[in-house]
């Protein structure tokens, strides 16, 4: 498909989605969040009733700690194409609230079922080894997949799977904390509170991110080519996974005499492996705005000078560096221009792959536009 040349008015490569489209967008946005946060205010109410307020307050405070870690790593790998601020929220929130309400709900029912003559230490294996890995896997995995259905335009590579699944993740390890923390608290005092804490804030903030990304990752690679059935398909496989990797790190409690020794030798290969993924995956999303800025260039929209920061992450921090130098407010025009660049290449990459049917947020002209905009009000 050609491109419009910068000397001639922009032909859109696609129609610019109804407004009753984006309206209805914001609404579903908006009622996600809605139903997110009054799921989040049960389990809040909960854990209130069992644990009691103190508890609670100090569970809570320490849980913040991984959770940082978590957003933090989050916003690195989010950082080339930043995904929508309503969608993070719904995304945290139906991890923190609905995932862990509906984990408590299957853990009630299972005790009702059970009754009182079961072997207690087999329930236990049983519960966090089989059944908590099947249910929450499945809790936190439909959040990614309501996403992807909900929002699949802003699924363009992998990528956005793992950010998406990550946040979910984050959202779940933080409430799972709380409840974590307040148990021992009630039960062992500080001392054992401050090894529950070591375990779970520190050496292993990132494993519901680990579990759970499997799944964004199969999802993310799955909304690049395939339609509904095919995600959904690959949802289920993405939950295989993620079940066997979380079933693995529960049961090394019950089944491993030196953790740290496992630790070393299991769960550090497997994070520094996800690690180096995210890293090809990042690289992908460079080459992906370098190619397609790159025909715009030929069309004469931009300059190969910008086409090589644009598409350079020391370049954009380089870029970021002078405007920020100059005032604050070509800093900030800056951050728009380079957001609304990679946004205009991103969008291309969907027509070219065949994924223009999705209805983007902004059509191909308007982005042009804003584009141009950003670039004249960043030279005065």
């Amino acid at each position: 498909m050609s491109l419009p040349s910068a000397a001639t008015p922009p032909t859109p490569a696609w129609e610019a989605p109804p407004r009753t489209h984006r309206t209805s967008s914001i609404v579903l946005a908006v009622l996600g969040i809605v139903f997110g946060a009054l799921a989040l205010l049960l389990v809040a109410l909960y854990l209130l009733t069992a644990l009691g307020l103190p508890a609670v307050a100090v569970s809570a405070v320490l849980a913040l700690f991984p959770l940082g870690i978590v957003l933090l790593a989050v916003r690195w790998i989010d950082r080339w194409e930043p995904e929508p601020r309503a969608a993070l929220w719904f995304a945290f929130l139906w991890g923190a609230g609905v995932a862990v309400a509906l984990a408590l709900l299957v853990d009630l029912g299972v005790e009702i079922t059970a009754g009182a003559g079961r072997d207690p230490s087999l329930q236990e294996f049983q519960g966090a080894v089989l059944q908590a890995p099947f249910v929450e896997e499945i809790a936190k995995g439909a959040g990614v997949l309501i996403l992807a259905l909900a929002a699949r335009r802003y699924f363009d590579s992998p990528v956005d799977g793992i950010v998406y699944a990550a946040v979910v993740a984050g959202g779940f390890a933080f409430t799972e904390n709380i409840v974590y923390f307040g148990s021992t608290l009630a039960e062992s005092g500080a001392s054992g509170l401050g090894s529950v804490f070591v375990l779970r804030g520190i050496f292993s903030p990132f494993a519901h991110v680990m579990f759970t990304s499997c799944t964004g990752f199969a999802v993310g690679f799955a909304a690049q080519r395939y339609r509904t059935g095919g995600v959904v398909v690959a949802w289920l496989v993405g939950l295989v996974p993620a079940m066997l990797l979380h079933g693995l790190w529960n049961a090394a409690g019950f089944l491993v005499d030196d953790f740290f020794g496992y630790y070393l030798a299991v769960q550090l290969p497997i994070f520094l492996t996800a690690v180096a993924l995210v890293v090809a995956l990042r690289r992908y999303e460079v080459r992906v705005t370098r190619t397609r800025l790159q025909e715009y260039a030929d069309a004469g929209w931009f300059l190969p000078g910008e086409v090589a920061w644009l598409s350079s992450p020391a370049g954009r921090r380089d870029a970021r560096r002078w405007a920020r130098g100059r005032s604050a407010q070509a800093g900030v025009l800056m951050k728009r221009f380079t957001a609304d660049a990679t946004r205009l290449a991103f969008a291309r990459q969907r027509v070219v792959v065949g994924r223009g049917h999705l209805g983007p947020s902004t059509d191909e002209a308007a982005l042009l536009a804003t584009v141009t905009a950003d670039r004249a009000a960043m030279l005065r």
